[in-house]
């Protein structure tokens, strides 16, 4: 099955005190750069035929290696030249210039 929710959206980042109550909830990660709280306002599904089975197997380790080798600085500079705009076109305000 594909999953499609919709609704309004809050996006909390470091500089946010929600962020660090929500980060609580989820496996350290240093570089994450911000939590999506979304209330569901319609949820679709469809069939999903040609979806793949993925099993989990563990958790994902690169991205907390690539940013602990990076640093905050590094990252910071990072999500200002990738992060700033969504896939499209949204401010993220990522970074609190």
């Amino acid at each position: 099955m594909i999953l499609r929710l919709y609704g309004k959206t809050k996006i909390f980042h470091k500089r946010d005190r929600e962020f660090y109550e929500y980060s609580e909830l989820f496996t350290e990660n240093t570089g994450t750069g911000q939590i999506i709280e979304m209330d569901i306002e319609l949820v679709q599904t469809s069939c999903g035929y040609a979806v793949p089975f993925m099993d989990f197997k563990k958790e994902g380790t690169t991205l907390n290696s690539w940013a602990e080798k990076q640093g905050k600085d590094r990252i910071e500079e990072y999500w200002k030249n990738k992060n700033t705009k969504s896939i499209v076109g949204f401010e993220t305000k990522i970074i609190n210039d």
